[in-house]
């Protein structure tokens, strides 16, 4: 079982601390939560495990292995698949050639390796039959569809979803909790940060909540939920599950 683990991250802006001695780990076949109100610092925690913000103090590892120093493309090759919240489909061309184009960075793959990956992935995620929609053509749903296929053709041990629930309507919400539950039993470890804390404790085994810079509460969504401090920092005491 492989583990993505930060240790103690903290960071700064003009001497203003934003993350202060966060820790957290993803587990394959886990997923996990990373929540907490409007600044709190989840973002920043967030992007510095992806590698778009270098963090000030603290290591970010896999297996035990020190990815600190690697930029995003260098965590990317180690295992670490990454879904922005903005949508990333190359909008001119089709949802074959979109996942392709992620699949030819894979150098080690013959042609016919490739070609059986993306049949493989256009079947996986039931979009064979928009294969050759245009990137700029595509619903929201049928976008996040792509966008993880394309986010799997690297085969990463784990996915870090940023907003996956943002810009698209309940059905599709539905749709894509189906999907995080299919990598999840894939045995690929997620970890998702949302505004959608209903639906994202949903779908969670294990969540952290940050606020002020700190990690104020972990475990459960049940013990999240009845966690009376962040009732009152975060979710208020009239939340429902």
């Amino acid at each position: 079982m492989a583990v993505l683990r930060a240790s103690n991250l903290a960071k700064s802006y003009k001497q203003k601390k934003v993350v202060i001695d966060v820790s957290l780990e993803i587990r394959s076949g886990e997923i996990v939560g990373l929540l907490g109100p409007n600044g709190a610092g989840k973002t920043t925690c967030f992007y510095m495990i992806v590698g778009l913000v270098q963090a000030d103090h603290g290591r970010i590892t896999i297996d035990n292995q020190d990815i600190t120093p690697l930029p995003m493309h260098g965590r990317a090759r180690k295992g670490i698949g990454y879904l922005p919240q903005e949508a990333s489909v190359f909008r001119k061309l089709s949802v074959r050639d979109n996942i392709m184009a992620i699949l030819e960075t894979r150098k080690s793959m013959k042609r016919a390796e490739r070609e059986a990956k993306l049949e493989e992935l256009l079947a996986e995620f039931h979009i064979n039959h928009i294969r050759d929609s245009m990137g700029m053509a595509l619903s929201g749903g049928e976008r996040r569809r792509v966008e993880i296929a394309r986010a799997l053709a690297m085969e990463p041990a784990f996915i870090l979803l940023d907003e996956p629930f943002a810009g698209v309507d309940p059905i599709s919400v539905s749709d894509i909790k189906q999907i995080i539950r299919h990598l999840r039993d894939k045995g690929i470890g997620v970890l998702i940060t949302d505004h959608n804390v209903r639906d994202t404790l949903d779908i969670c085994e294990n969540a952290y909540i940050v606020s002020g810079g700190h990690i104020i509460a972990s475990g459960s969504s049940a013990e999240i939920f009845g966690n009376q401090q962040v009732k009152e920092v975060y979710l208020g005491n009239e939340f429902r599950l």
